[in-house]
C-alpha cells in the first residue's frame, strides 16, 4: 500500500463516518471489487428486514416484479459511504427505466442510520434496516459493500464484492443487464 500524503488519511485512519480524501491512493483502496456471476439464477431470498419506521420488509415485496439492485451497507464502512451518492444517482436514473435500487445497512445498532443517512442528503435511495443481518448472512459475504443484481424474475443476474464506480462504465453495464 502506497503511503498517504501528509493531509491525507489511510483506510485505518479513517472514521465511521467519514471517507477517505480524494487522492489516488484513497480512491483506488476505496472502490476495489470483483463481480462474482457464481451465483446467477439464484432466487430472491425471503428474509426480513425493516423499514426505518420499524415495519417488516422483504426484497420480493419491494421488487414487486421489477429488477433490483440490493445494496449491503453500514455506517463504518468507508467503502459504503463513497459508493452511496453514486447509488443515489443510479436510483434516479435507473428507477426511471423501472430498475429499482435500494440499500440495506447492516449495523448492528440500527438506531443511529436515520440520522447517517438524512445528514448525506440522499434524495432518491431509500434505505432499510437489517439489524439481524439476516441478508448478510444469507449471501455469505463478510465484505461491505455488498451488492446484488436482479432481474424482473427475482433471480440473481450478479453480485458486486467491494465498492463500485456506478456512474462509469462497468457500472452502467452491469445495470443494463438487468433491464436499466
Amino acid at each position: 500500500m502506497p503511503a498517504a500524503a501528509p493531509d491525507e488519511a489511510t483506510a485505518d485512519e479513517v472514521a465511521s463516518d467519514e471517507v477517505p480524501s480524494s487522492g489516488a491512493s484513497a480512491a483506488g483502496e476505496t472502490f476495489k471489487h470483483v463481480v462474482d456471476r457464481s451465483h446467477k439464477g439464484e432466487a430472491m431470498p425471503d428474509k426480513p428486514f425493516k423499514t426505518l419506521d420499524g415495519k417488516p420488509a422483504s426484497l420480493k415485496q419491494i421488487a414487486g416484479g421489477k429488477p433490483m439492485l440490493v445494496n449491503l451497507w453500514a455506517t463504518w464502512c468507508a467503502p459504503c459511504i463513497a459508493e452511496l451518492p453514486a447509488l443515489d444517482k443510479l436510483a434516479a436514473s435507473a428507477g426511471a427505466k423501472g430498475v429499482g435500487v435500494i440499500a440495506v445497512s447492516q449495523d448492528l445498532e440500527a438506531k443511529g442510520v436515520p440520522a447517517f443517512w438524512s445528514a448525506r442528503k440522499l434524495t432518491t435511495l431509500k434505505t432499510w434496516l437489517d439489524p439481524e443481518n439476516a441478508l448478510g448472512f444469507h449471501y455469505g459475504t463478510g465484505t461491505l459493500p455488498t451488492t446484488i443484481l436482479y432481474d424482473a424474475q427475482g433471480k440473481e443476474v450478479a453480485r458486486i464484492v467491494g465498492a463500485l464506480e456506478w456512474g462509469g462504465a462497468e457500472g452502467q453495464a452491469l445495470v443494463k443487464e438487468i433491464g436499466g
